[in-house]
């Protein structure tokens, strides 16, 4: 699975065959949650520190997450994203 970005420890990915609504994937020491690309938690659980990055780091890049989700559904690779700094 692709990798969108990463930054203090956490992984986001995406599926490019992966179903709707759009979604991303989203790790951090083992622990795993899907979160919508607007930084809503959809399933799974992170630690509060790194639920707070994700969520900030979503809302900061909302747009490139939407264009991520339709390049990767149009069968590319999604695009990279700046992580949060």
């Amino acid at each position: 699975m692709p990798i969108v970005s990463m930054f203090y420890g956490i992984i986001v990915r995406m599926y490019a065959d992966d179903h709707n609504p759009p979604h991303m994937h989203v790790e951090y020491q083992g622990a795993k949650a899907v979160y919508s690309l607007e930084g809503d938690v959809l399933s799974g659980e992170l630690p509060r520190k790194q639920h707070r990055l994700v969520a900030a780091w979503a809302a900061i890049h909302e747009d490139e997450l939407k264009a991520s989700w339709e390049v990767c559904h149009a069968g590319e690779q999604p695009m990279r994203i700046d992580p949060l700094r």
